[in-house]
């Protein structure tokens, strides 16, 4: 048996468009989240170059290529499980009924570490082209310790 995962990368929103500074700040991670607004198949060949990939659809991926990504997944990582998708106005699961620890989301462009009834949400933010005057950034997890450390990468600055 496998050790259980506990270092995780959280990346979403990049719009067809991976920055090398994205790639270093997930170095290292032993899975990447990407949650939705892919953009295209390319990005997430390079992610699975650095680590097993989940990723889920957003609104943008509409080609043929995204046809196999799931609107939701879930992931079970060291002692957490993980709910993914891309909205997160989407969730129609209660999570704490369903056994979450732990929502994945982006959409929004906006990072945010948020807590209610137990479990974290986490939205990485934008790391593709920049929105507005957003920071573009990714996020990493670390699940060795309680309570989880979340840091988030910013790879521009506003």
């Amino acid at each position: 048996m496998s050790d259980p995962i506990t270092s995780i990368g959280l990346i979403s929103d990049t719009h067809g468009l991976l920055r090398d500074e994205a790639i270093e700040a997930l170095r290292g991670s032993e899975l990447i989240i990407h949650a939705g607004d892919v953009g295209k198949p390319e990005i997430l060949t390079a992610l699975h170059q650095l680590a097993p990939v989940v990723a889920v659809k957003g609104n943008i991926d509409t080609g043929a290529w995204a046809s196999d990504l799931p609107t939701t997944a879930i992931v079970e990582a060291g002692p957490a499980t993980i709910y993914v998708l891309h909205n997160l106005d989407d969730l129609d699961v209660g999570p704490t009924a369903a056994g979450f620890q732990i929502i994945v989301s982006g959409h929004s462009h906006k990072r945010s570490r948020t807590e209610r009834s137990g479990v974290l949400y986490i939205n990485p933010g934008s790391a593709g082209p920049r929105r507005f005057r957003l920071p573009v950034t990714v996020a990493r997890l670390d699940l060795r310790t309680t309570p989880w450390h979340l840091t988030f990468s910013h790879l521009l600055r506003a």
